[in-house]
C-alpha cells in the first residue's frame, strides 16, 4: 500500500474519532453489505435465448464496441469488474440468460438446468445470483400487455414463464447458500387512458396470485414485486403502479421494490423507505439514475444516492434492504459503467456509515437541531474519499487509475469482438 494512501487514512482516522467514528468499523461494515450486480449492463439486455428487438418499453441507446455475445464473454467482463470493485457481490440475471441452448423449449418451459453455468460462475467467484423472469422483448408480449393480458392464452404463458423463474430463484439458493431475490416486473400498460383502471389490475392480481402459489423454500428465495411510473408506449396508464404493488406486497408479505428510476423526475424514493418498511417484511433497491422522464443511466454520487443510504443506515433497515444496480448505457465503454456505477452506490453507503448515528439521533430527541444540522453540514466535507482509497487499497485495487485497467481491457479483449 502507498504510504500517502496509510498516511490520508491516519487523519482521516483520527478527525472522525474525534466525532466518535470509527472508521476501522465503518469499512468492516461496507465490505459485508452486498450488492448485486445487473448482467444486462454488459450486453445491453440482449440475453442468449434470441436476438429479437427490444420491446416493452425498452431501449438501450449507443453502439459503443465490445458488448459480450455469449456467456464466456459475459462472465469474462463481470470478472473483470469483481477485480476493480471491493465488497461483496451478488449477480442479478434476467431469465434469458441460459447457458445452454432451450432446443425448442420457449421460456415458459425454463428449468433450473438451464442456468447451471451461473451456479458454476458464482461459485468459483464467490458470489450470490438473484433473478427475474423476463416479461418483454418475446413475441408472447402482445398488445402491451403481459401478466395482465385479456388474452388467456397470453396471460397463461407469462405465469408459467414466472412460476418456472420463481423454482429457479429456490435453485439458486438452495445450491449457493444465499437467498435469492427473484423480482416480477412488468411493462404491461396503455399509451393513452384506458377505460377501465381496474380490470387490468384485477387480472395482474389473479396472476400473482398463481405466481406466489409455486412452491418455494422461504428460507432460500425471496419473492418481490416491482412497479413503475410509465414507460414506452404506457405512458397513460402502468397496470403494475407504485399503490398496487406496495398494497399487493403488504396484503401478501412479500418484498416491495423500489427503483429509484421508477418514479416521476420530482418523487424521490430515499423518504418511501421508512414508509414501506413499516408494512412490509423486506425491500429491494434497484438503483438507477433517473434523467428526466427516462431512468436507467449509470448511478453517480448524487444527493438523492446518498439519502437513500443514509436513510437506510440511520434507521436501521440495512438488514431488511437488499442492493441491487439497474442501469444500462452503451453510449460508453460497459465495464466503466460497472465500475462507476458499483464505486458510487459503496461510496454512499460508506459516507452513512461514517456517521456518528447514535449521537445524531440523541441531538434530534432532545430536540437540539441546531447542532444536528451544523454536524450533518460539516460531515459533508469530511475526508470520507481518504477512507475509501485506504478500503481499495487494502484488498489490492487501484484506486482513480483503474480507468486505465479498463482501457488495457478494452484494447486487449473488447476492440477483438468486432460488433
Amino acid at each position: 500500500m502507498e504510504e500517502k494512501i496509510e498516511k490520508a487514512y491516519r487523519l482521516a482516522k483520527e478527525a472522525y474519532a474525534k466525532i466518535g467514528v470509527d472508521t476501522d468499523k465503518a469499512i468492516e461494515k461496507l465490505d459485508q453489505v452486498p450488492i448485486s450486480i445487473q448482467c444486462w449492463q454488459a450486453d445491453d439486455i440482449q440475453g442468449f435465448v434470441n436476438s429479437n428487438a427490444l420491446t416493452g418499453g425498452i431501449q438501450v441507446t449507443g453502439n459503443y464496441p465490445g458488448k459480450a455475445r455469449n456467456f464466456q464473454e459475459l462472465t469474462q467482463d463481470l470478472e473483470k469488474v469483481f477485480s476493480l470493485v471491493p465488497g461483496k457481490k451478488k449477480v442479478n440475471l434476467h431469465a434469458i440468460y441460459v447457458t445452454r441452448p432451450l432446443e425448442g423449449r420457449d421460456i415458459d418451459a425454463l428449468v433450473p438446468e438451464d442456468f447451471a453455468g451461473w451456479v458454476e460462475f458464482a461459485k468459483k467467484n464467490g458470489v450470490g445470483l438473484d433473478f427475474n423472469p423476463t416479461c418483454f422483448s418475446h413475441p408472447m408480449f402482445k398488445d402491451n400487455f403481459s401478466l395482465a393480458s385479456p388474452d388467456e392464452e397470453v396471460r397463461s404463458f407469462w405465469v408459467r414463464h414466472a412460476k418456472a423463474c420463481v423454482r429457479i430463484g429456490d435453485y439458486f439458493g438452495k445450491a449457493l447458500g444465499e437467498k435469492c431475490v427473484t423480482n416480477i416486473w412488468i411493462p404491461d400498460g396503455m399509451k393513452d387512458d384506458p377505460y377501465s383502471h381496474l380490470e387490468a389490475r384485477k387480472r395482474l392480481t389473479t396472476s400473482l396470485d398463481e405466481i406466489l402459489a409455486t412452491d418455494y423454500d422461504h428460507s432460500d428465495e425471496i419473492l418481490a414485486v416491482e412497479s413503475k411510473f410509465f414507460g414506452i408506449g404506457a405512458e397513460s396508464y402502468t397496470v403494475g403502479s407504485s399503490e398496487f404493488y406496495l398494497g399487493y406486497a403488504a396484503k401478501n408479505q412479500i418484498a416491495l421494490c423500489l427503483d429509484s428510476g421508477h418514479f416521476h423526475p420530482n418523487e424521490f424514493i430515499s423518504d418511501k423507505l421508512s414508509s414501506a418498511l413499516l408494512y412490509v417484511p423486506e425491500i429491494l433497491l434497484h438503483i438507477s439514475r433517473p434523467v428526466n422522464w427516462d431512468s436507467d443511466h449509470v448511478v453517480t454520487d448524487t444527493d438523492e444516492l446518498n439519502h437513500i443510504m443514509e436513510g437506510l443506515v440511520r434507521d436501521g433497515l440495512l438488514d431488511r434492504t437488499h442492493i441491487g444496480l439497474d442501469f444500462f448505457d452503451a453510449t460508453i465503454n460497459r465495464i466503466a459503467a460497472y465500475v462507476i456505477g458499483i464505486r458510487s452506490t459503496q461510496k454512499a453507503l460508506l459516507k452513512a456509515f461514517l456517521e456518528p448515528t447514535e449521537y445524531l439521533l440523541g441531538k434530534e430527541k432532545a430536540l437540539d437541531y441546531t447542532e444536528r444540522l451544523a454536524l450533518v453540514e460539516e460531515l459533508k466535507s469530511y475526508p470520507w474519499g481518504d477512507v475509501y482509497a485506504y478500503y481499495l487499497a487494502k484488498n489490492g485495487i487501484p484506486n482513480h487509475d483503474w480507468l486505465d485497467a479498463v482501457k488495457a481491457y478494452e484494447k486487449e479483449v473488447l476492440e477483438k469482438r468486432g460488433n
